[in-house]
């Protein structure tokens, strides 16, 4: 299982295939982020346990989604069930996947404080605002360079996980496994993920202009793109991890433009 190279204008594709899965089921899209959104929010505003929970359960939330996604890919109906395709299978590996995220998030932290930068990582990790923008603007002044390692190795870390959990389920690879080929994946197409990112980053500005209604579109789009990226990347999926699935192969192509 190896990860294709692509070409920098694929990035755009991904984001107009995207487009056309959510189209299949714009208003269930948009009900089950929602769902998701506030039961994500109502666990994380659980004292002590709630953030750390939370960070366990979003690669099988993430999930959920994809199938989601993979349901309509082949013509199924999307239903709230998909949320919890997680919950049924390889759940212990796709929360092992949450675990380590989360310890390197600590270690992240654990590296910046020790480069001069406990002010800014309490500041971050308090979970209160700071009114006081000057207390801000001392912690960001002090601590250069460990403002520089926190944004390497959390980048690291968030390229390491974007495909992670696709892997896992879908392929049946191990977590660690999953992380490896989701890096390489990532460097190995740095081209198309500059465009879909930067593609993003305007479509982001353009959908806050009308009272932020352009969300309601964009963060499904968020989701239904990353499956087709996934695809695209990685074409020769599992078998066995859905079982409804009529073929393993991702083919925006055909029907949708």
């Amino acid at each position: 299982m190896e990860p294709q190279r692509l070409a920098a204008g694929q990035g755009w594709q991904w984001i107009k295939q995207g487009y056309a899965l959510f189209m299949k089921a714009p208003l269930l899209w948009v009900v089950l982020l929602l769902i998701c959104f506030f039961a994500v929010a109502g666990l994380s505003a659980v004292p002590v346990v709630g953030e750390p929970l939370t960070s366990l359960l979003l690669p099988v939330v993430l999930v959920g989604l994809m199938t989601g996604c993979r349901a309509l890919e082949h013509s199924e109906e999307l239903e709230l069930a998909h949320l919890f395709s997680g919950f049924r299978q390889r759940t212990a590996q796709l929360v092992t996947l949450g675990g380590i995220a989360l310890v390197g998030q600590f270690l992240i932290f654990g590296v910046m404080m020790m480069v001069g930068g406990a002010t800014l990582v309490g500041i971050l990790t308090s979970g209160q605002p700071v009114e006081d923008p000057e207390i801000i603007k001392q912690a960001i002044s002090g601590a250069g360079i460990a403002i520089l390692l926190g944004v390497t190795l959390f980048s690291v870390l968030l390229m390491s996980m974007q495909f992670a959990p696709m892997l896992v389920y879908f392929n049946g690879a191990t977590p660690l496994e999953a992380m490896k080929l989701s890096l390489r994946a990532f460097i190995d197409n740095i081209g198309p993920m500059l465009v879909y990112s930067v593609t993003f980053m305007l479509l982001a500005i353009l959908a806050s202009i009308p009272m932020m209604l352009g969300w309601l579109v964009l963060m499904p789009l968020v989701f239904t793109s990353l499956y087709a990226c996934y695809c695209d990347i990685f074409p020769t999926a599992k078998e066995g991890a859905q079982p409804s699935a009529k073929s393993d192969v991702f083919t925006p192509d055909k029907g949708m433009f």
